[in-house]
């Protein structure tokens, strides 16, 4: 699962996505400094795999990890090409989740493509950009399917029915999203579109240092605008990050993000919302060899997690093993749980919940 770190030009993206991934993607003063997609694999931060460390005392411990996605900057008409929007375009449909970063900082020495800072603007501009390209997309199918809907065919007719409601909204200048269908609808067809608009999306405000911790007038405008659209507003300083990225001692770096009010990186606290965002969960394995976190869509049954590890575990499978995380860590270990009776024997029906610790019993 990836997510795609979007915006226009130098707003602070391929900043952030170093930040996040300690790749060292060309960061520079000036637009499409990030010509092909960078991808970083970057391990979501997750203290009870440190608990479970100090209980277990494992030979390695492995954490999940999420995708994340640079992608180039976007100008207006991307959606006909100009800049390097079909490039852009592509990368982004290959997406499941869309960081959508937003400047929301004042600094002349930093030029902003338009000429001024203003978040609301930057978001419409790449919102329609996206918005024509889906656009596109419904029309073409659109045209194919109306043939063979006035030929009485009724799945073709119910599918028609759905591509105009999408193209009523998009050309009205709602996201995908925002467009309301059953689940039966999307199942059966907007999801099969792979519109960029359907993405779930969080917007990464990317503020001043002195900022960070509140944010400002620039994010409250931002909170306002997207209070209908059931999207994460997340307040980030991202140049801060880069700063507190550049100290090797973990002491330095948790005293300068005290000095500035903050718990933990900003960039953290992102890698957990775009795992959120994506529909991650995580469950664990825990042994002398190795503590692990595994990575399931939430909703997972205990055999398609079991298929995480391997493809012969989710075929084979016979049982799961199940402990609670807040009852390991109570106490203290698997025997005492299994003497205490709260380790429990799941079938393969079982919805499998964040924070399980796992062992499957499986024959193939």
């Amino acid at each position: 699962m990836k997510a795609g770190i979007v915006g226009l030009p130098n707003v602070g993206k391929s900043t952030l996505f170093n930040c996040l991934s300690n790749a060292k993607a060309q960061s520079a003063n000036f637009p499409f400094c990030t010509i092909e997609p960078n991808i970083g694999v970057v391990n979501v931060p997750d203290p009870r795999l440190q608990k479970l460390e100090s209980l277990v005392n494992p030979e390695r411990v492995i954490p999940a990890t999420v995708e994340i996605v640079d992608i180039a900057g976007l100008v207006k008409g991307a959606s006909k090409g100009e800049g390097l929007g079909n490039q852009f375009l592509g990368n982004i449909r290959e997406t499941d989740a869309i960081l959508h970063v937003l400047r929301c900082f004042d600094n002349d020495n930093v030029v902003h493509v338009d000429g001024s800072v203003d978040p609301i603007r930057d978001k419409e501009t790449i919102d329609m950009e996206l918005q024509l390209k889906d656009l596109e997309t419904v029309e073409k199918k659109l045209d194919k399917i109306t043939r063979a809907a006035r030929t009485g065919n009724k799945e073709a007719q119910k599918e028609e029915a759905i591509l105009l409601k999408l193209k009523q909204g998009l050309e009205s200048g709602q996201s995908v999203r925002a467009i309301s269908f059953s689940d039966e609808e999307y199942e059966d067809f907007v999801n099969s579109y792979q519109l960029i608009t359907a993405k779930p999306v969080m917007y990464v405000c990317n503020v001043d240092e002195g900022s960070a911790v509140s944010g400002n007038a620039y994010v409250e405008k931002v909170r306002e605008t997207v209070k209908d659209e059931n999207a994460e507003v997340l307040v980030l300083a991202v140049g801060t990050e880069a700063d507190i990225n550049e100290l090797d001692d973990y002491e330095e770096r948790q005293m300068f993000l005290q000095d500035i009010g903050l718990e933990e990186p900003g960039s953290s606290k992102l890698i957990r919302s775009a795992y959120k965002l994506l529909n991650q969960q995580t469950y664990f394995t825990a042994g002398v060899k190795e503590v692990r976190a595994w990575t399931v869509d939430v909703g997972a049954t205990a055999p398609q997690a079991a298929g995480v590890i391997h493809t012969d575990f989710e075929k084979g499978f016979i049982r799961a093993e199940v402990i609670a995380y807040d009852d390991y860590i109570n106490y203290g270990s698997e025997s005492k749980v299994k003497e205490a009776g709260k380790m429990r024997v799941e079938g393969k029906n079982y919805i499998v919940k964040d924070g399980d610790v796992m062992h499957f019993l499986f024959n193939v």
